[in-house]
């Protein structure tokens, strides 16, 4: 994945969060208002019917069945009525059948009896006052999850004590809320899919420019990379039939320039190839145990001259074929094996091991150099970093270990690095594409 990808989709994930976390906070705090003037609301209409019923009992002489029986009619209330604590009984076929009403009712007069003195008591007029409480599935577990809204009216007329019980039920609020919640869960879904639709297009116009500016540089490199082939090709022939017949210091310094130039264009070319996505990756079946044998072959002289030990690690069962890019996994070995060399001070040991392990090959690079600092870890394989102690080398650009980095994320496996024991760096590189098991 390129750079302006990347940012595309890094861009998208920070404007849909961002509108996601602010709608649904939205929401939320729109839900919980909204629940709450719709209880308030509930609880005005109860104490309005509380002040009438006071109203009523104030006015009349006798309470009769029929008044009573309305306040029950649509179960808006289940209502007790005690006079002097004797339960005025009234439709007696009604409280047989409705098991339910009974329950409620008990466990409401219970409550309010045990709880009595942490009530508050609200005036209605001199003579009358009531108290309100919630009875829900905290209280017993033997009450339904939505409860009930219990007032007690406290009376005295004449020379009686009277205290009315009224339990409205919460469901029919409690569906209320219900339904406007899964309403709103349905909106704030679709709204979501829109936003993060939108924010994918938007971004993706928002990046196009820089694409567009990112194209234009990358034609530019390939094209300044190409013709400039041609002019360094005809210095190195130069060089090289002048050193044939005069090995002058200056041709050889002509010569070596060259060659780090020409690196450098074939890494920009790589690295080029990698930003537009045709990193020409062939994987076939291929014995890494060879690939490793060979890229030590190829160091051991240079490895000789500074008096580097270099070491090969291999299982003593042939490792199963792996299917990659031989010519990519040796550029990648070529590069580790490169860098070990460089900053491996004379007398040191470079070990290179392949393994098998987990269905994952395994090749580590493990050096007695002088070692990368952990603030630099984090920053090797960024394109053109090349830290304090590789300044001085002018044959390293920092660009090696990016190009390593990119050839093996399109193998799909990972390089991470660790501290050799005892001094040094190792690279641990992990592929996944594999075929088969061990060999017999």
């Amino acid at each position: 994945m390129n750079t302006i990808k990347k940012a595309h989709l890094h861009l998208t994930l920070l404007n849909g969060c961002i509108t996601t976390l602010i709608l649904i906070v939205m929401t939320l705090g729109y839900l919980l208002i909204s629940e709450n003037n719709m209880m308030k609301n509930k609880m005005y209409s109860y104490q309005s019917d509380i002040y009438t019923i006071v109203s009523y009992i104030e006015q009349q002489d006798i309470i009769s069945n029929t008044w009573l029986s309305q306040l029950e009619s649509g179960k808006k209330y289940y209502v007790s009525l005690m006079d002097n604590n004797i339960e005025f009984l009234y439709d007696t076929n009604k409280i047989q059948k409705s098991n339910e009403r009974k329950q409620v009712l008990n466990k409401a007069w219970n409550y309010y009896h045990n709880e009595y003195a942490s009530l508050t008591r609200n005036t209605l007029s001199y003579k009358s006052s009531y108290t309100s409480f919630v009875l829900n599935h905290k209280n017993d577990i033997s009450i339904s999850k939505s409860g009930y809204c219990c007032f007690v009216i406290h009376m005295e007329k004449n020379t009686s004590t009277l205290e009315i019980l009224l339990a409205a039920p919460l469901a029919s609020i409690q569906t209320q809320m219900t339904r406007q919640r899964y309403l709103f869960l349905g909106i704030i879904t679709l709204a979501l899919i829109a936003i993060w639709i939108f924010a994918w297009i938007f971004t993706g116009k928002l990046l196009n420019p820089i694409e567009a500016s990112r194209l234009r540089q990358n034609q530019f490199i390939a094209s300044a990379s190409h013709e400039l082939r041609t002019p360094l090709a005809v210095i190195l022939s130069c060089a090289e039939a002048g050193l044939d017949r005069d090995a002058s210091p200056e041709l050889t310094t002509i010569k070596n320039e060259a060659l780090r130039t020409s690196r450098l264009l074939n890494d920009m070319l790589t690295l080029l190839s990698c930003d537009t996505g045709h990193l020409d990756i062939k994987p076939l079946r291929t014995q890494l145990d060879t690939l490793v044998l060979n890229a030590c072959e190829a160091f051991e002289n240079m490895a000789a001259a500074k008096h580097i030990q270099i070491k090969v690690s291999l299982p003593e069962d042939p490792l199963p074929d792996c299917m990659c890019d031989s010519e990519r996994i040796i550029q990648v070995l070529t590069i580790f094996l490169h860098n070990a060399v460089s900053y491996t001070p004379e007398g040191g040991k470079i070990c290179l091991s392949a393994d098998y392990l987990n269905k994952h090959f395994e090749i580590k690079i493990s050096d007695t150099g002088v070692g990368i600092s952990d603030e630099e870890k984090s920053k090797i394989f960024d394109r053109f970093y090349r830290s304090e102690k590789a300044r001085s080398d002018k044959n390293h650009f920092g660009l090696g270990l990016a190009i390593a980095y990119d050839i093996i994320t399109a193998h799909h496996g990972n390089i991470r690095v660790t501290d050799t024991p005892g001094g040094g760096t190792t690279f641990v590189i992990v592929l996944r594409s594999y075929t088969g098991g061990r060999k017999d």
